[in-house]
């Protein structure tokens, strides 16, 4: 008898561990165990926050540790994409300003509620004590290439850059080249699957990834997973993530080109990936999804559908089912 998975992660109920890692004087990187990470630059008299996690509870315990080593105030919380888990919490923050890339910006006006309930269903977990979010999280300062921000003193600056479509048409990174530390997002995970629901995935694979590797850091902060020091390691998990989206587009490009079935894309697709990637968080999750959008882009979809809970559930039925 086969045992029906549970609908993306909302079997996942385990709380995961959280550490706080320090990456140089005054940057920072908060991980827990495959789900989403976040982190905060120090200039010399106000904070950087980068990510701000599903609800202000969630940012809170997040920020709660950072108080540990600083008690300056948030000046920018920089959103490196529109997911409903990245940003929900930024009312904790109580930021001056909100920074996005100008494409994030019209994510959230095209689809942010119904982003909030699909996330929401698909990772209640993440969600702690969802009756805090004020509403939808909207930035007030938006960019297209390229932000610096001068951190002061000898602090050098941060630079924030879009690097091209990739995990969704609005991903930024943020660059500290005093100290060769680059935080990128869900661009890149480490040791972590892919979420491509809203991604671009042939600009992603090529052009964007490559812009990131350009950067040369010594330490990487993916979306996901522990944070990669050495140069080496960074590359590794730059390829990594690159090989993921490869193998999909190789496999579900083969089922589409031979007039297969979007089942048959996801199959080929997950026996291709799970020797190595299977094990990793959300990759049974992520799948279906990755595997639709993907799909559509073959079809000749450029900009990736709306994901609501309904669609959400009738595409798990169809290829997790």
């Amino acid at each position: 008898m086969t045992t029906k998975k549970a609908f993306a992660s909302s079997g996942d109920l385990e709380q995961k561990k959280e550490t706080l890692e320090v990456l140089a004087d005054g940057v920072y990187a908060f991980t827990a165990e495959g789900d989403p990470n976040v982190g905060a630059i120090e200039a010399e008299d106000f904070l950087i926050a980068f990510e701000a996690r599903a609800t202000p509870k969630a940012a809170s315990e997040w920020l709660n540790e950072l108080r540990k080593h600083t008690t300056k105030p948030v000046k920018y919380l920089v959103l490196s994409h529109y997911h409903a888990v990245r940003v929900l919490g930024a009312s904790a923050f109580s930021a001056e300003s909100i920074i996005t890339h100008e494409n994030t910006r019209l994510l959230i006006e095209e689809r942010g509620m119904d982003d909030w309930e699909s996330e929401f269903r698909r990772m209640p977990r993440l969600f702690r004590e969802p009756g805090g979010i004020p509403g939808l999280t909207h930035p007030d300062i938006v960019f297209n290439d390229r932000l610096e921000i001068p951190l002061g003193g000898l602090r050098g600056s941060l630079v924030l850059e879009y690097c091209g479509r990739g995990h969704t048409a609005g991903d930024i990174c943020a660059w500290l080249p005093r100290h060769g530390i680059l935080f990128t997002g869900d661009l890149v995970e480490a040791q972590a699957a892919l979420y491509t629901g809203d991604a671009f995935h042939f600009d992603w694979s090529t052009t964007t990834l490559d812009k990131v590797k350009a950067y040369g850091a010594e330490v990487l902060v993916g979306g996901r997973g522990a944070v990669v020091h050495g140069r080496d390691r960074v590359d590794a998990a730059i390829e990594q993530s690159r090989t993921f989206l490869n193998t999909m587009i190789d496999q579900v490009g083969a089922v589409f080109n031979s007039q297969g079935t979007l089942k048959e894309a996801f199959v080929a697709s997950h026996k291709s990936l799970a020797p190595q990637y299977g094990a990793w968080p959300i990759f049974e999750h992520c799948l279906p999804f990755d595997v639709q959008r993907l799909w559509d882009e073959f079809e000749g979809i450029e900009w990736p559908r709306i994901w609501t809970a309904e669609r959400d559930q009738e595409v798990w039925a169809q290829l997790q089912g």
